[in-house]
């Protein structure tokens, strides 16, 4: 569990609050510990204010019920839900295998049965919260995880998309996900199918996972819904005759001609090795969701955030963190270069003091047109200027893994990622110096950081 050195920890009912492991504009996820178990799950964090601004309550009442109900292996599964006067808080499994795609960054591309493996796992995932009206709707890397044994885990069903409705003809309407996994349907901003368009997303992942690259890859984005609304892509030599045929079928442009997921189930390619998913028949209680939903706001139902000072310092990780953010000290490569992918979250090390690397980090940034906001061993970078989806904001907190080694974790909190990208470039220019280089990694390049 993360811990402070004579320092504060934040506890929310049973759990203890440690790191935060990733941030967005309308939640928090944060690794937590539960008190009575030792367990270690996430927590994702809703802001009320922004959810009742934003009328999404009656929405997420139903996909937090819905999702409650779904119990599959290949599903990161909700344990149970909480709130306080301000907060929503939704426990989720905490998995420690990292993303399936972390494999393809260190291997390349993977074998045709490894990868139709997961493939099948993906697809079980997404017939079963299909066959529960649960759409994912953002279906890309960032989402497919692993669990200590290896099997793929899909996280933020049914939780990725929560401002998003069905309207009166049944369809969907607002564009969403990361621009190469997107169905055309859902660029063209006409309505879509969420089960269809959560298929083609599944096969631009196979794809990658067998070639170790996109189908649709352009800098420039209009190019690039070009190439998608035209399925203009081409499978390596190395993919089978029986694979290209499957790619191509769930990869076609017409929504109304796409092959259905029941199809899938059926193709040959696909039933090779096939082993159907075993379901754990329990009864779930949704006790937790309607309390916290409960119109007279009972005060008995709300948990406190209670936080306990201490003297500051750094954040320490302990081992079991270090193992959990997988590879997380295997600074090599970017791992945009190989996949063409753009992530949220960066890290480099340091050996110089953390009030140092702090204050580097603060010289760094003005120069880029950023406010910064200190709080602790945190800092909180606000873009001045409005980008493509608003203004850019960072979050930086400092870990320390060892007496004299610091990770430095560099994440977007709102606005767009490529932006985000170009900026860490600029900042890691000015940081070269203070950034640590094993052995190793020196006979490499780049400024000793990967994605996260």
């Amino acid at each position: 569990m993360t811990s402070r050195t004579n320092g504060a920890s934040t506890r929310v009912g049973k759990y203890e609050l440690g790191r935060t492991l990733g941030e967005g504009t309308f939640a928090k996820v944060k690794f937590a510990r539960n008190m009575v178990t030792g367990e270690h799950v996430a927590i994702k964090i809703l802001d009320k204010e922004k959810v009742l601004k934003h009328k999404m309550i009656g929405q997420i009442k139903r996909e937090i019920s819905t999702m409650k109900l779904i119990r599959h292996p290949n599903v990161i599964r909700m344990y149970e839900v909480m709130a306080s006067k301000t907060k929503i808080y939704i426990v989720l499994e905490f998995v420690t295998g990292g993303e399936l795609f972390d494999k393809i960054a260190s291997k390349g591309r993977l074998k045709e049965e490894e990868a139709r493996m997961y493939f099948q796992q993906l697809i079980n995932a997404v017939d079963y919260c299909h066959s529960r009206g649960v759409y994912h709707r953002d279906l890309k890397p960032e989402n497919l995880l692993l669990d200590a044994s290896g099997v793929l885990k899909v996280s933020d069903f049914g939780l990725s998309a929560l401002p998003q409705q069905v309207r009166e003809d049944g369809l969907l309407h607002t564009t969403c996900g990361t621009p190469n996994y997107v169905a055309p349907e859902v660029i063209n901003n006409k309505g879509y199918d969420g089960a269809k368009a959560d298929l083609w997303s599944c096969g631009v992942i196979l794809f990658v996972l067998m070639a170790g690259f996109l189908p649709f890859e352009e800098s420039n984005l209009m190019t690039l819904y070009k190439k998608i609304n035209k399925a203009d892509f081409t499978c390596p030599p190395w993919f089978s005759t029986s694979a290209k045929k499957l790619i191509k079928r769930i990869l076609d442009p017409n929504p109304v001609t796409r092959i259905t997921i029941s199809d899938v189930l059926e193709n040959e390619w696909f039933k090779k090795g096939y082993k159907p998913p075993v379901f754990e028949q329990v009864n779930v209680s949704l006790d937790d969701v309607n309390d916290i939903f409960n119109e007279s706001g009972d005060s008995h139902n709300l948990v406190v955030e209670r936080r306990e000072e201490g003297s500051v310092a750094p954040v320490t990780m302990n081992a079991f963190e270090l193992i959990s953010k997988s590879q997380g000290l295997n600074l090599g490569t970017l791992f945009e270069k190989q996949m063409g992918l753009v992530k949220r979250e960066t890290r480099f090390t340091s050996k110089r003091p953390a009030n140092e690397i702090l204050s580097r980090i603060e010289e760094a940034a003005a120069p880029l047109g950023f406010d910064v906001k200190k709080n602790n061993y945190k800092l909180k970078l606000q873009g001045e200027k409005t980008g493509r989806k608003g203004q850019l904001s960072i979050a930086t907190e400092i870990l320390q893994v060892a007496p004299s080694l610091y990770m430095v974790e560099v994440r977007k909190s709102e606005g767009d990622t490529l932006e985000f990208h170009k900026f860490y470039k600029n900042l890691s220019t000015g940081l070269k110096d203070i950034v640590w280089h094993s052995g190793e990694e020196e006979k490499g390049e780049g400024t000793g950081a990967r994605s996260g």
